[in-house]
């Protein structure tokens, strides 16, 4: 029973654009995006049980990292949201013959594969829907959904309880999981904080993208 992982991707000029409050340049922002993407490619590449990877994007800079890393691309539109570009990558995962889809944010780099398989391991055969909710328990990191295409993502603000009430309205089963790597999103300043002291408390080989990017900008 296959899994296939999809990344929607916004265009990097539009990517971390609530880091400009905090005084991060556009090239910071660009760094910080493209690291993270990075790390998330690279251990998405080490899990033993995610069997394609597709990049939902309109982004030349997002398209390249993907194809580097072998992940097939889907381009989206410019004005597609983060919802619309994930429903793509269900609609390719289908077409694919995926059993179960893996909707994951770009900006997770702390991701663990091993971690990962084992959430994967423990996916349902039928009619489910398991959520990683980001740190403050709200918002939406990844979406483990069986069948491949149990329910139509609806990201935002929010989204944890709705796709709650999506997949219980589908008559879908849904679980929610807490993990302190996937957790970690990045979309202010404090997020980035929280990212970087998870880091320091991690092995060097996790996320060494986005440790590069976090190291050069130096105290904020």
């Amino acid at each position: 029973m296959s899994l296939v992982a999809v990344l929607p991707v916004k265009r990097f000029a539009k990517a971390k654009a609530r880091l400009a409050d905090d005084g991060l340049s556009p090239g910071q922002r660009l760094a910080i995006a493209t690291g993270m993407l990075s790390d998330v490619l690279a251990a998405l590449r080490r899990c033993e049980l995610v069997d394609d990877i597709v990049v939902v994007t309109s982004e030349p800079g997002a398209e390249a990292l993907a194809r580097g890393a072998g992940a097939q691309v889907i381009a989206d539109q410019p004005q597609d949201g983060h919802s619309e570009a994930a429903k793509r990558g269900i609609d390719w995962a289908v077409e694919d013959g995926a059993f179960h889809t893996l909707l994951i944010a770009g900006d997770v780099p702390a991701i663990d594969p091993g971690e990962l398989d084992l959430m994967i391991e423990s996916l349902a055969d039928d009619n489910e829907l398991v959520i990683i909710p980001d740190r403050h328990g709200s918002g939406t990191n990844a979406l483990f959904l069986t069948p491949a295409d149990a329910i139509t993502p609806s990201f935002g603000e929010g989204s944890l309880e709705r796709h709650r009430q999506i997949a219980e309205a589908e008559g879908v089963t849904v679980r929610v999981v807490e993990s302190g790597a996937l957790g970690l999103d990045v979309d202010t300043s404090e997020d980035l904080d929280a990212l970087q002291a998870a880091l320091e408390q991690r092995d060097n080989s996790v996320a060494p993208y986005t440790r590069a990017v976090i190291g050069r900008l130096g105290p904020r």
